[in-house]
């Protein structure tokens, strides 16, 4: 009886094997909607972060009483006068980092600049897990760039917090009038500064998406067994 009830169940057409050694290659993994997310939004904040970076607009003066508008970024000072002539140069010239007007602008750089080549590596390794399996390398993965992106969140921030404490150098005062620290005097905060701001506060959402970005394992749907 049971001889006959195994050649029924092996006789060709009557049964379908689901184990998962016989699932196809793109039934074992799928993208993950949010892990797709999560490596365009990390790569647009890249962009964003290097942008606002080399931007001279973090303090900026517009034209009063015919005088020309300035504005300050971390490493560049540029102005415009009256007939729309724009110049920028570096402080100090390319290459002198330790003639920038002030010491906090010069940590607000360093800072600023280490969040963002952090900011860049863990881009770089949401995109590498694109194309990871699933498993735990793949987890792995995604965890230490959610914390390397975390770090990059609190250097970048506090590089943010440090440079109004340069407001209250003689090269500032000068265009600006009396300003002091986190006080701009006769000029306001620029776009470049605003732009660095929203930036990280983007990127804190970055390590939350690292959490639920491996990809799912798919359950393949049971199929009733033809006996």
């Amino acid at each position: 009886m049971h001889s006959l009830l195994d050649r029924e169940k092996k006789a060709p057409g009557f049964g379908i094997d689901l184990s998962p050694g016989f699932l196809p290659l793109h039934a074992a993994r799928m993208f993950s909607c949010v892990g797709c997310f999560w490596v365009l939004l990390s790569s647009a904040l890249v962009a964003v972060c290097s942008f606002s970076f080399i931007s001279p607009a973090w303090i900026v003066k517009e034209h009063l009483k015919n005088k020309d508008s300035v504005s300050f970024g971390l490493l560049w000072h540029c102005s415009e006068s009256i007939d729309r002539m724009y110049r920028c140069y570096t402080f100090g010239g390319l290459g002198r980092f330790a003639e920038i007007p002030s010491s906090s602008w010069q940590t607000s750089a360093v800072l600023c600049s280490g969040g963002c080549a952090l900011l860049a590596v863990g881009s770089l390794l949401a995109i590498v897990t694109v194309f990871l399996p699933t498993g735990g390398c793949e987890r792995r993965v995604c965890t230490l760039a959610g914390y390397i992106q975390m770090a990059a969140v609190f250097i970048m921030g506090s590089g943010l917090l440090v440079y109004p404490f340069g407001l209250n150098s003689s090269l500032v005062r000068s265009f600006c009038g009396n300003s002091d620290i986190y006080y701009a005097g006769d000029c306001q905060i620029g776009w470049g500064y605003m732009l660095a701001i929203v930036g990280v506060m983007l990127t804190l959402f970055l390590p939350f998406f690292a959490k639920y970005a491996p990809k799912e394992q798919l359950s393949p749907t049971p199929l009733p067994t033809l006996l």
